[in-house]
């Protein structure tokens, strides 16, 4: 079994919703890398992280979106090194940030009017634009 990944005081994966697996890495390394399963891949439940609130697991699922499974499970990969374990441990320090940065509530935007300064910018590029447009026509001669 998996040992769990503990990312707060509060917030932990626990072992039972993480599936391991090693499998075959690409990339330079000789006849090595045709032997030697050296790229880990991890599926997560993110359901069954323990401790993490609805808004932070949303938040979590929104950002890893492209890296669900059919089943919904999350995958973590890592090929960072040729070493099986190092990998391992790369993959669960990268699902640990991960879940740190969905725990951060993002700050609302505050609304605000443009300043004069980008108005008048705004309308100079305009004129600038209006100005070659005119140039590129071809006059009635």
């Amino acid at each position: 079994m998996i040992e769990p990944i503990q990312v707060s005081a509060q917030v932990r994966i626990p072992g039972e919703a993480i599936r391991f697996k090693a499998v075959r890495a690409g990339g330079p390394g000789g006849q090595n890398v045709n032997k030697v399963a050296s790229k880990v891949e991890l599926r997560i439940a993110l359901d069954q992280i323990e401790g993490l609130p609805e808004d932070a697991l949303a938040r979590l699922r929104e950002a890893q979106r492209n890296r669900l499974d059919a089943e919904g499970l999350w995958i973590v990969v890592s090929d960072l090194t040729r070493d099986q374990l190092k990998n391992l441990e790369d993959a669960r320090m990268k699902a640990a940030a991960a879940v740190r940065k969905a725990l951060v509530r993002p700050r609302a935007r505050t609304a605000t009017r443009p300043t004069r300064a980008s108005k008048e910018r705004r309308l100079e590029a305009k004129k600038r634009t209006a100005e070659v447009k005119r140039g590129r026509r071809g006059g009635l001669e």
